[in-house]
């Protein structure tokens, strides 16, 4: 396809994502692949660009609202589920995360947001939902072998509690898997407090969803090098 063309399926998609119109954003989508797009390029030219504008225009200039960026988040996931197994040749998994919220906190939207962003890029998700107990943190991430562990908070209280972060490290070093995951945290207490996420116990934190693929990357590079 042309780069013109290219160009006009991403402005309606982004037009689609910006008034929230869910079925406007798909049909843009079959409408790509039915017009000879891949679907390695919707995803890598529509899918990830769109989430990334996004984002883009939230932290910048405000512009973009919480409910535009949670349907970019869960168009990202949906369409990208659907997409990968007709892919040419099957990506490679950059790697496998558990995510949640932590033990008392019922605040959904933000992991959401994030889950959209990592499985976008590759990244193999197992979403634990709200209110987690840590041992449930481990445990799962055990069972599905994955190297990261992503705990939200929205609370200060769920972030510092004896049954948050501090417990799931706790359960790591008890069990002799520090070596083999790592902990990233997020959340609204993280940013008033730039040494909160080592207080808890986690490897590191991500500010924004845009840069957690970055950041579980590197983590998991540090678990299987």
């Amino acid at each position: 396809m042309s780069e013109g063309i290219d160009k006009q399926i991403l402005d309606s998609y982004l037009t689609a994502l910006f008034d929230t119109d869910k079925a406007g954003a798909l049909r843009v989508v079959q409408e790509a692949l039915d017009g000879g797009l891949t679907p390695e390029q919707v995803v890598f030219e529509v899918i990830i660009p769109g989430m990334e504008r996004m984002i883009g225009g939230m932290i910048s200039d405000n512009l973009v609202t919480l409910s535009q960026h949670f349907l970019a988040s869960q168009i990202a996931e949906e369409v990208t589920d659907r997409l990968i197994p007709l892919f040419a040749t099957v990506p490679e998994v950059q790697g496998h995360v558990v995510i949640g919220t932590s033990h008392g906190d019922f605040h959904g939207l933000g992991k959401k947001i994030v889950i959209g962003c990592l499985k976008a890029r590759m990244f193999q998700v197992t979403d634990l939902g709200i209110n987690v107990a840590p041992e449930k943190f481990v445990d799962q991430a055990l069972e599905v072998g994955a190297e990261v562990i992503g705990i939200s908070s929205m609370m200060v209280h769920t972030a510092t509690g004896e049954r948050g972060p501090k417990r799931v490290r706790q359960l790591l070093r008890e069990q002799g898997l520090e070596d083999r995951l790592r902990i990233i945290v997020g959340g609204a207490p993280y940013r008033f407090h730039e040494n909160l996420f080592r207080e808890v116990g986690a490897d590191a934190w991500g500010d924004t969803a845009a840069e957690v693929p970055g950041i579980v990357a590197r983590l998991v590079r540090e678990v299987r090098s």
